[in-house]
């Protein structure tokens, strides 16, 4: 008898069974190694309160001088155009895929009612914009999702 280089269906199957549990194996190291930023580390305590942010929508949707926020890719600036009624404010720069990068910059009384922001030291990639700003009497809210080219 001759034996043959061929594969019998008994090592095959063997073979298949090593090559699957090996591929499950990369996949949850992979998975397990993989960094997750949670939205907020207070998520929870932040939920109860989201009822507050919907009244701030509501109220920023019943201006009548609307709110923008536009991106200026040859300026690398980021323009805010808020209500002349601006006691004071804040800008929030969330980067969903890396929470370290997240910042705030203040919005103080201006005479001019549009708020520049230069965007030439943020990292490129996805980044959401949120601005909240009163008016001594109401609270307000704009969001906007920007690419950084």
């Amino acid at each position: 008898m001759t034996r043959s280089n061929t594969l019998n269906w008994g090592s095959a199957i063997v073979l298949s069974f090593v090559v699957f549990a090996g591929f499950i194996g990369t996949m949850v190291y992979k998975m397990i190694s993989q960094r997750v930023d949670l939205v907020a580390d207070n998520y929870y305590q932040q939920e109860e309160v989201y009822q507050k942010q919907i009244e701030r929508i509501n109220h920023t949707s019943q201006l009548k001088q609307k709110s923008s926020m536009t991106y200026s890719v040859p300026d690398q600036i980021i323009r805010i155009a808020l209500p002349t009624s601006v006691k004071k404010g804040e800008v929030t720069f969330f980067r969903p895929s890396d929470k370290n990068l997240d910042f705030t910059v203040p919005v103080l009384t201006q005479s001019n009612s549009l708020v520049t922001i230069p965007t030439t030291n943020l990292k490129k990639g996805l980044w959401k914009i949120q601005a909240t700003w009163t008016d001594g009497r109401e609270e307000y809210y704009l969001e906007e999702e920007v690419v950084i080219k």
